[in-house]
């Protein structure tokens, strides 16, 4: 697709398709110094960055490391708990931690008292696989899309209590909603208690119609668990929209948090069917913080919560929403069609936001992003054959220009011969 042509059809989107590069350098680097309604808007956002030049880094899907601004609060959260010591600890730690919390719970459209902090989604979720009120013979759905470890985490759950694990294929590139919703409707029998959903998938950005697969769901009787690893902080949603039993995501992915936070969501009415993995302080909580034990830990990070969640605020979630999307079809829409490429990412723009997969047909997954580095000075992911997908996921961020995904496009095209 031509460059002109690709981004008229993305006018439906209502984003500009300037460069965000100008003539001048952007000075603004703190939320407050940031002007929303400028024109340089975007250059602004990426002075915010201190970005690392011996690479284009289009691997923001395992860590979108901070802005200069929340890791310069993160430093001083440090340098005040290190400061205060065992009197903090002792003190005010759980009553900030809360604070945190309750500011994402604000972020998903949860209440308070359903959601806490954890370390990461697979924390999160697996505190739901291995305290779920299993008995022998119940089944439990999953995908061959899914996560690893949490896959590895249900294989536990299959030893230890004797139930069984069905494995559905997501379509890759549906028609429609409900040819997705049929895939895990098949796989429900009367013993089904639990499926587990990608909200997005982690290696594709593959947006599934999680609430119609919930409706679904619980039509038979059975709930519903969303892996939103890297969904918080990535596109606007709300979860007692999404009406799922259970969800885990990663904040220091697409929310920027500082590495090591995570968030689960249990709705209302549900955690105290949940046995605890790890003894709480206090046996017996009729609140979710009855799964909540972390021990002594990182607080600095819980208190970063609330910095990046002021920044995303301040540039706008559904505006970041539509960069990370714009980028994301940007370069896309320019090889989807080309011989020897594979968009391993449905073309609907509705179906993905920031990330995607691409693979050449020409080489291995692991030589394409071992070239795309020593060659092009690109970094990726390769995903050699999980679910089915064998590409690199993409995954830039709201910093990265159009100047750097052309580098990317042109770099398909001469490794697939369409240069």
């Amino acid at each position: 697709m031509k460059k002109r042509k690709f981004l008229k059809s993305l006018a439906f989107l209502g984003i500009g398709s300037g460069s965000i590069f100008s003539t001048k350098t952007a000075s603004a680097k703190t939320i407050s110094e940031i002007d929303p309604n400028a024109p340089d808007f975007w250059e602004q956002i990426r002075a915010a960055y201190k970005l690392k030049p011996d690479y284009i880094n289009l691997e923001n899907g395992y860590y979108c490391f901070l802005p200069e601004e929340t890791l310069d609060n993160y430093i001083k959260h440090l340098r005040d708990v290190n400061y205060q010591a065992s009197s903090y600890m002792r003190t005010v730690q759980w009553d900030n931690k809360a604070k945190s919390a309750a500011m994402v719970a604000e972020l998903v459209g949860a209440s308070p008292e359903e959601v806490v902090l954890t370390r990461n989604t697979t924390e999160s979720i697996d505190l739901i696989i291995s305290g779920y009120p299993w008995k022998s013979g119940d089944e439990a759905i999953v995908s061959n899309q899914d996560y690893g470890s949490l896959l590895n985490m249900f294989e536990l759950a299959e030893r230890r209590y004797g139930i069984k694990v069905k494995r559905i294929d997501i379509p890759m590139h549906p028609e429609n909603d409900e040819e997705i919703v049929a895939v895990y409707e098949k796989a429900i029998t009367s013993k089904t208690k639990l499926m587990m959903v990608p909200h997005i998938v982690n290696i594709t950005g593959h947006i599934l119609p999680v609430r119609k697969i919930a409706d679904m769901a619980h039509g038979h009787g059975v709930e519903v668990m969303l892996d939103g690893a890297h969904a918080v902080g990535h596109f606007d949603f709300n979860i007692s929209e999404l009406d799922c039993d259970y969800y885990g995501s990663s904040l220091h992915k697409w929310l920027s948090v500082p590495l090591g936070c995570g968030m689960l969501y249990v709705k209302k009415g549900k955690s105290t069917q949940i046995r605890p993995l790890l003894a709480p302080y206090e046996l017996d909580q009729t609140t979710l913080l009855n799964l909540n034990h972390t021990g002594t830990h990182a607080v600095s990070t819980d208190l970063s919560v609330i910095d990046a969640v002021n920044f995303l605020n301040k540039m706008g979630s559904k505006r970041k929403e539509d960069r990370l999307r714009y980028i994301q079809r940007y370069w896309s829409d320019q090889v989807r069609d080309l011989p020897g490429i594979n968009v391993n990412t449905p073309e609907d723009p509705h179906r993905s936001c920031g990330i995607a997969n691409v693979g050449i047909d020409a080489m291995s997954t692991a030589d394409m992003a071992t070239m795309l580095l020593d060659k092009y000075q690109i970094f990726t992911v390769a995903i050699n054959g999980a679910g089915g997908v064998n590409g690199c996921r993409i995954s830039p961020n709201v910093y990265t220009s159009e100047a750097e995904m052309d580098k990317f496009v042109l770099a398909l095209k001469e490794m697939s011969g369409n240069a």
